[in-house]
């Protein structure tokens, strides 16, 4: 009997001490599952036209983009041979019909990734979505392809300003999912990369020394072989080049009249206009956009919408 009254007095403080335990077991449990990678989001198809690929802890997604950047082709001015390809060959693309992989190389600030953003501003009603990948992602195409073969839409994979060192896996793996691979293409999905290099790598002047003559024919080495056979693999290639003086003022007065400005205010702008692009050393359509609104926000005119 003393011995069971002894245990029944040391019951309460047991059980004290379990749930102090329990408490301690439920914070250390939050604090790991605060440490823990979060379930990876399921793709919300319906919620959104644009998408950005994206890792984290190893995890994979595509993330829908709430507020995709909206431009019109009628607000590309001064590379109206550009619009028409694009243009085109989106359109043969969204209504089923053969269509290439597009690589649009040249000039900075021409329109090259705006073009990409009016193809989508103008056929996402038809089905067209675009998922926008970083060059250190392109070894996940396959993944990509594979997730987006079963869906109705139409897919163009995105990858803006676009060059490789040889030894960068992205190589590779453009190479293979452009024309390489066992696996047929999937018939939903596309390319379009944009790249200020033709062929999308630097080029050395030591190249040069590989070259070779056969007869009245100059061949290149195998490393120029190497970097223009990733290039060719893109069946349409769309060049831009600088602008001259009044293509650069004609867009300049496009974007200050989407800004509320008439012919008079850009006839007075003109001069601003030239000292700006001067200050950058480039009169590209990048430049007109921003002095546009460097000039029309100082007058009070216009919004912050493109």
């Amino acid at each position: 009997m003393p011995n069971r009254k002894r245990a029944t007095e040391t019951l309460p403080e047991t059980v004290g001490d379990l749930a102090a335990l329990v408490a301690r077991a439920d914070a250390l449990l939050g604090r790991v599952e605060g440490l823990l990678p979060q379930p990876v989001p399921a793709t919300e198809w319906d919620g959104a036209i644009a998408f950005r690929w994206r890792e984290r802890d190893g995890y994979r997604w595509l993330q829908p983009i709430a507020h995709p950047h909206r431009i019109a082709f009628s607000d590309l001015q001064g590379v109206d041979r550009q619009k028409a390809l694009v243009e085109q060959n989106t359109r043969q693309f969204v209504t089923g019909l053969p269509a290439n992989n597009v690589l649009l190389t040249g000039a900075r600030g021409t329109g090259k990734s705006s073009l990409v953003k009016a193809a989508l501003n103008a056929f996402h009603a038809e089905g067209l979505r675009v998922i926008e990948v970083h060059k250190q992602d392109l070894v996940d195409l396959p993944d990509i392809a594979e997730l987006v073969a079963p869906r109705p839409e139409r897919f163009i994979v995105f990858c803006d300003d676009l060059s490789f060192e040889a030894s960068e896996p992205g190589y590779k793996a453009l190479k293979v999912a452009l024309d390489g691979s066992f696996a047929a293409p999937s018939e939903n999905l596309l390319i379009y990369a944009t790249s200020n290099r033709r062929h999308l790598m630097p080029e050395f002047m030591q190249e040069n020394l590989e070259y070779k003559t056969v007869g009245d024919e100059i061949h290149p080495g195998e490393t120029s072989e190497e970097k223009i056979s990733l290039s060719e693999r893109f069946g349409l290639w769309v060049s831009f080049w600088p602008f001259d003086q009044d293509e650069y003022l004609a867009i300049v007065a496009h974007w200050l009249a989407h800004f509320g400005l008439d012919a008079a205010a850009s006839e007075a702008a003109r001069s601003e206009a030239l000292q700006f692009a001067l200050a950058r050393g480039s009169r590209s359509g990048r430049v007109a956009w921003q002095f546009a609104r460097d000039y029309a926000g100082r007058r009070g005119s216009g919004s912050v919408a493109r």
